[in-house]
């Protein structure tokens, strides 16, 4: 399988504050690092005839990217409104992508943010959790989504033995990752003690189990690889990428231990030409440790059963064989809602520049981005090189 028939990078980055940032709108998470993001490409707003975003828990409209696109001032010729839950970041790069390659467009302005910490009470929060399954099979069972991720985690104990100390290092590495950072949500100590000492919210998964819930917002621009060459930033290309969904709801899946980041992972190395050994870094969907552990094994990183092993080794800490959510991800960094996912690109296209400060990987050239959506349900991958 080729790459895009027309190379394509990612020219601009931009973010806002995270964590509780009850003085932004919904609206202004996406647009204050949108022109951040024109900013480091050293483009204008009139250089966007390209328009993705995915909406918001707290402000949402039916066509949201169109109502994005006139409170920037855009007049895009390509415009849409994705959602592939947390696969929608991912997903997003992959369809600017190929839109800029069939030529639907030239430059593409990617943007997601959200207000769900300080936006919504904590009650409609849970409800949003449980707003989830088949109503007349799963839903009358009172399943919140973590209940449901909690049935993948038991079961990838029952059949490789995985421990909860295990799932509890995937939570200990990332906040050591955070504590590099300097601008994540959480970076106060944490250890495997205190993992497990958190409050069991669904066995085996405790509340450090689980991701965070966050205000934030970031965007990135896409654009041709020749008109990349002319702007501000270093081109990161786009390589790879790929798509994959086995079900929705899990009582449909066929394999709780088994998801479509498979699918996904195939399709992207493919497409980019390399294999998992050759990738330097990867920033995986971490709503929930167990999640972490089946992407390393779906997507050809580890065996079947190994991740946890490798996972407590060292194997995707700074200095391990493969660093993994180096600012921390969704469990410290922040996690805001639909826009789940958008700092793990962010974050890899500022290893691929070198720009990543004392958490830079040495020599970074080639970073998979992963997202995952519903319940282990739709799968988008992207592979970035930094040539």
């Amino acid at each position: 399988m080729s790459g895009f028939k027309r190379k394509v990078a990612i020219v601009g980055i931009g973010e806002t504050e995270v964590g509780k940032v009850p003085h932004l709108s919904p609206m202004q998470f996406h647009a204050i690092p949108a022109l951040k993001a024109l900013e480091d490409a050293g483009l204008t707003k009139n250089d966007i005839d390209g328009v993705l975003t995915r909406g918001s828990h707290t402000e949402d409209f039916a066509m949201h990217s169109a109502v994005f696109a006139e409170y920037m001032g855009i007049t895009p010729r390509y415009t849409a409104k994705i959602h592939l839950g947390g696969a929608t970041s991912c997903a997003m790069v992959h369809h600017a992508a190929s839109a800029v390659a069939a030529g639907l467009c030239d430059t593409v302005l990617i943007a997601s943010g959200d207000k769900r910490l300080s936006g919504l009470t904590r009650e409609r929060v849970v409800a949003q959790a449980a707003d989830y399954g088949h109503p007349q099979f799963e839903a009358p069972y009172g399943s919140l989504m973590v209940g449901m991720y909690a049935l993948a985690a038991r079961r990838h104990m029952h059949v490789y033995g995985t421990t909860p100390e295990q799932l509890a290092a995937v939570a200990v590495t990332e906040r050591r990752h955070a504590q590099l950072h300097g601008g994540a949500q959480k970076m106060d100590p944490l250890t495997i003690e205190d993992v497990l000492s958190s409050r069991m919210v669904a066995d085996p998964l405790h509340a450090s189990d689980c991701c965070l819930i966050s205000d934030g917002g970031a965007a990135i621009v896409v654009t041709t690889a020749e008109r990349a060459r002319d702007l501000k930033q270093k081109p990161i290309y786009i390589l790879g990428a790929g798509e994959g969904s086995t079900h929705e709801h899990i009582s449909q899946a066929a394999d709780l231990t088994v998801c479509g980041a498979r699918f996904a992972g195939e399709t992207a190395f493919a497409m980019a030409g390399v294999k998992p050994s050759d990738i330097d870094t990867a920033m995986l969907y971490d709503c929930f440790t167990i999640v972490v552990l089946m992407l390393l094994e779906d997507l050809g990183f580890c065996a079947k059963g190994e991740a946890g092993a490798f996972v407590q080794g060292g194997g995707i800490a700074l200095g391990g064989q493969l660093p993994v959510n180096t600012h921390g991800g969704m469990l410290s960094h922040s996690a805001p809602g639909y826009a789940n996912g958008i700092f793990h690109l962010t974050e890899a296209v500022k290893q691929l520049r070198g720009q990543a400060a004392g958490r830079q990987v040495p020599d970074a050239e080639l970073a998979l981005v992963h997202g995952n959506g519903g319940m282990l349900s739709t799968h988008a991958a992207v592979i970035l090189g930094a040539h």
